[in-house]
Order: structure tokens, then sequence, then C-alpha cells
């Protein structure tokens, strides 16, 4: 730790807090995790276990800290990055950012308005596989379907606001999970400009949808299929990416989670790094080989952060494009309750770098 380190205020401790922000803050030189809000005694002994201060309130951690990272239930997202905005602080919001792009396009005026950073942990752009597929794209060709998969065998509900929760928490799957899918196919293929999606509700004593497909038409012409479940008793693969000249399909999910949730530091050696035989394949039936899976980076995210608050320097991800992203979901939303193919704006279909 350095004297001129960054002094973090970490709003919420739990997974996402704890295994996710936590341990990359950490790792990351020229951050400092200074502080954690959390009222749960549990979550309060483990923040503490960091070397991080624990408080009670949301104020507390302003005059504390030099960035808030906001890894709190959903609902709480706008409301506390407004106020950190206002307190004269750089943001990072886990995802998503808000429930609305409405909503999201207000934090933005904001942090504009005070001449302030911020930022969404998208971290999913940093997953090894996805940067994969973008290394490919010139093998691929045009890219005229994308297939992805977030799918999960858990018969028993975990409980929790992600699954009890009505639309006020911003709950369930499509806002979940559905966040990274739809960035990413954003990432890859552009404004979209259609969505039709199924949402359904599987599991006894779940509240909110479980069970998601969402299909894009993308404005280049391209298509984006979208799986999201907690009710696959086998899994399909994470991705098949169809281009006009090869085939890129790779099976199972990016490895960093897990290796952050058994505590592995994200910053020791060969972390991002995948096993041969989880190598995903390119080519064409009768001509397919293995291809190297790019090393997974969550730790980049975090890197760029630090740029953005010292050097002013652009945000790793930035926020406009995940409007564009809230738009989508919004549309899928409609779409599953309506049963129709919904359009999106041209005024929101830009998605950002």
């Amino acid at each position: 730790m350095g004297m001129n380190d960054i002094k973090v205020g970490l709003a919420g401790f739990g997974p996402a807090g704890s295994f996710f922000h936590a341990p990359l803050i950490a790792a990351t030189p020229g951050l400092r995790l200074a502080a954690v809000v959390t009222r749960d005694p549990a979550k309060a002994e483990a923040a503490r276990a960091t070397g991080a201060d624990v408080v009670e309130s949301a104020e507390e951690l302003w005059d504390r800290s030099d960035l808030i990272v906001i890894a709190s239930p959903n609902r709480t997202h706008v409301p506390l990055a407004t106020a950190a905005l206002e307190a004269g602080l750089p943001v990072v919001v886990d995802k998503p950012l808000a429930g609305t792009a409405a909503e999201a396009d207000g934090l933005i005026r904001l942090a504009r308005e005070q001449d302030l950073p911020l930022t969404v942990f998208q971290n999913r752009r940093w997953d090894g596989d996805f940067l994969t597929i973008q290394r490919l794209r010139g093998e691929l060709g045009e890219i005229r379907r994308f297939e992805s998969r977030f799918e999960r065998w858990r018969p028993v509900p975990k409980g929790g606001w992600r699954e009890r929760g009505g639309p006020g928490e911003i709950g369930g799957l499509l806002y979940d999970l559905g966040s990274h899918l739809v960035d990413q196919a954003l990432q890859l293929l552009g404004p979209v400009t259609g969505v039709y999606a199924e949402s359904d509700i599987r599991r006894d004593g779940v509240d909110a949808d479980d069970d998601v497909f969402v299909a894009l038409d993308h404005a280049n012409g391209g298509r984006s299929h979208l799986w999201m479940s907690a009710v696959a008793g086998q899994l399909g693969p994470r991705f098949r990416v169809v281009g006009s000249e090869r085939t890129y399909v790779r099976w199972g999910l990016d490895g960093q989670e897990d290796r952050l949730r058994a505590g592995e530091r994200p910053d020791s050696p060969g972390f991002g790094e995948e096993p041969e035989e989880r190598w995903g394949t390119l080519g064409v039936e009768g001509d397919l080989r293995r291809v190297r899976t790019e090393p997974g980076a969550y730790l980049d995210f975090y890197r760029g952060v630090v740029a953005m608050v010292r050097e002013k320097a652009a945000p790793p991800v930035d926020p406009a494009g995940v409007v564009a992203a809230l738009a989508v979901l919004e549309a899928a939303r409609v779409a599953a309750s309506e049963r129709r193919v919904v359009s999106v704006p041209a005024s929101v279909a830009q998605p950002g770098a």
C-alpha cells in the first residue's frame, strides 16, 4: 500500500462486493479498500478481515473515500450513485447501472455536471472466451449469428432479493445475467433495432424470472440469441458464433469467477489462463481446430479505473453504451409480456466503447 493510493469506499459486501470487487481492488496497484458499508454482522466481520473499516451508513463512506464502488442491491444503485456524485466522488456501479435507460441517462448527466468520472462494472467484457471471439473476428468472417448462454441447474431456489423481489428490486435473470449477455452482444454486433423475448418463472417460491430467452435483430443484419436460465439440467454451449467463413463454439464458463470465489488472488500468476482441454473450436465440419482461449482479465477493469481517476482517462466502460443495453432490456421485458417484437429507438441504439 502506498501513501498516495486511491481510498476506495465499497457499498455492499454480498457476493458482488466480497467475491469480485474487494479482491480486485486489493490486487490493483494504486487502490486501497478503505471502508465498507454493511449492517450485516457476518458481512461486517468478513469486511474487517480485509483490513477495511466498516461503517453503517453511506454518508460515513463518503467521508473516508476518494472513490465509491456500489455493489449493493440493484434497487439502491441509482440513489447511492446519485448521492456519491453529489458528494463530489467518482463512482463505479456494479451492473445493472439502473433499472431504466432514462435513470442511467440521469446519472450520466449528473456526472457530467459534477465533472466526475462514472463507470459500470461490466466485467464479462474481460472474460477470456469473449476476448477470444474478438481476436477471431477476422477468421470468422461476417458474424451472422451470436448465440450466448449463461445457464445453471439450480432447481432449489437460493432465496434472497434476486429471486423473491418484484420489479422494484430489479431482480430476476433478465437484469442479472442479461445485463452481461446483452452488453456483449452490443459490443460484438452493434446497435439493435428489434427485440423478441420469452420470460418465465419455473420454480416454486420464486417471484422473478428464472428462465429467459432474448432474440436481437442488429442494424448490421446480424442476430443474437441469448439464453439465461437457472433450470437447465444440461447446459448448452457458452458461445456459438456463426460467421460467413467459420464458426466458433465454446463450452463452459470463464473460470475467473470460480477462482475468485475460491479465494485465489486475481494478480496471481496464470489466474486468467485456461487449460487446453477447455479451449473452444474454430472452423467448419471436417476442418475444426482448437483455439487458445485468451487469458481472462478482470483486473484490467480496475486498472482502467485507476487511470480514469488519476489521469482523467476514458472510463473502462463508457456508461453511454450501458444506456443502450438497458434500452434493450426494457424492450425485452415489454416483448415478453406482450408477446411481440419491440423496436428499439435509434436515439438509444448506439453502444459505447
